[in-house]
């Protein structure tokens, strides 16, 4: 069974850290882009905020570039989102999703297998 199972969330000040984690079972991972969402209260969901592809590629949206630095332990099945310099914009709940069929080049669509979600809060 393919599952994605997001930790690390907390209740922060603005401009501390936080690292989440999304560890991944059920499939062959090393070789699947594994991609960042979130979704503030009573706001759709944005994303991705950022993708880690098998290749060592990386992607961050704007809001996020300079901040935000993804990672991955493929001996773990984890994908790692430092988040550093938090907003209160930053507040949200966080999933993690796979790219299970390699369609990464459709766009958002092709992330059809989620986590869960974590919830980050960024205090003023």
């Amino acid at each position: 069974e393919v599952q994605l199972v997001e930790s690390g969330g907390g209740l922060v000040q603005a401009g501390e850290s936080l690292r989440l984690s999304c560890a991944a079972s059920g499939f062959t991972f090393d070789d699947v882009a594994i991609g960042w969402f979130r979704q503030a209260p009573g706001k759709e969901r944005e994303g991705p905020i950022s993708i880690s592809v098998g290749d060592g590629g990386t992607y961050y949206a704007d809001s996020v570039k300079g901040r935000f630095t993804i990672s991955r332990d493929n001996a773990q099945n984890t994908v790692y989102l430092q988040m550093n310099d938090l907003k209160p914009d930053d507040t949200a709940v966080y999933y993690c999703a796979a790219d299970l069929l390699g369609r990464i080049r459709v766009g958002v669509a092709a992330f059809d297998s989620w986590g869960q979600g974590t919830q980050v809060t960024v205090s003023s």
